[in-house]
C-alpha cells in the first residue's frame, strides 16, 4: 500500500508529465511546504498549480482541497484561499487520468467530486463532469514545440534553430 507522500510524488509526475505533453514548461519551487506544488508556463502567463492524488469512489473522482499538517495537539486542516494557487491538478491512478480545476471552481468546498458517467437519477445541475475538467480540456495548449523551431535561412532551406544542446541557455 503506497504512503501518503508516495501518492503525492506519482501524482505530482503524472501531473508533471502531462504538461509537458501540452508543450509547457514546468518548475519547482525551491522549498517544499508551499500552498503550490508546481508552475506551470504556458507561454502566455504562469500558473500556480496544486497537485493531488484523487482516488475513484464508485463513479466519482474525489479531490480533496485541503492540506493537512501534523502538528503538536493532532493533525491540522488547512482550506486553500484565493491567491494560494490558480489551478487544482488531480492526478486519478485508476483512470491514469489527470484533472485541472481552476481556483475559481473550488468555491472554499473540501472536496470536489466529478463524475465520470451520468447520475443514475438523470441529475445535471449542479454536477461536475468529469470529462469537462480533463487536463487538455481545461488547459490551453501551446502551439510551440519543446525545443525548438524551423527557422529559415537566406537560401530558403529550413533548418532547426534554437539552444544546443538542448536545455541551454
Amino acid at each position: 500500500m503506497l504512503t501518503t507522500n508516495q501518492k503525492g510524488a506519482i501524482a505530482e509526475a503524472a501531473i508533471t508529465k502531462a504538461a509537458l505533453e501540452l508543450g509547457y514548461d514546468v518548475y519547482r519551487p525551491a522549498i517544499e511546504g508551499g500552498r503550490y506544488d508546481l508552475i506551470f508556463d504556458t507561454g502566455d502567463e504562469l500558473q500556480r498549480v496544486q497537485c493531488k492524488w484523487a482516488p475513484l469512489n464508485g463513479e466519482v473522482v474525489v479531490i480533496r482541497s485541503y492540506s493537512t499538517r501534523r502538528t503538536a495537539t493532532g493533525l491540522k486542516r488547512n482550506t486553500y484561499k484565493p491567491g494560494e494557487f490558480d489551478v487544482l491538478a488531480a492526478y486519478c491512478a485508476i483512470l491514469d487520468r489527470v484533472y485541472a480545476v481552476p481556483y475559481e471552481n473550488v468555491g472554499g468546498a473540501t472536496h470536489l467530486q466529478l463524475r465520470v458517467s451520468p447520475a443514475r437519477n438523470n441529475q445535471r445541475i449542479g454536477i461536475r463532469v468529469a470529462k469537462d475538467f480533463e487536463f487538455g480540456a481545461r488547459l490551453p495548449q501551446t502551439s510551440l514545440g519543446p525545443i525548438a523551431q524551423l527557422g529559415e535561412r537566406r537560401h530558403g532551406m529550413a533548418e532547426v534553430v534554437g539552444s544546443s544542446p538542448t536545455g541551454s541557455i
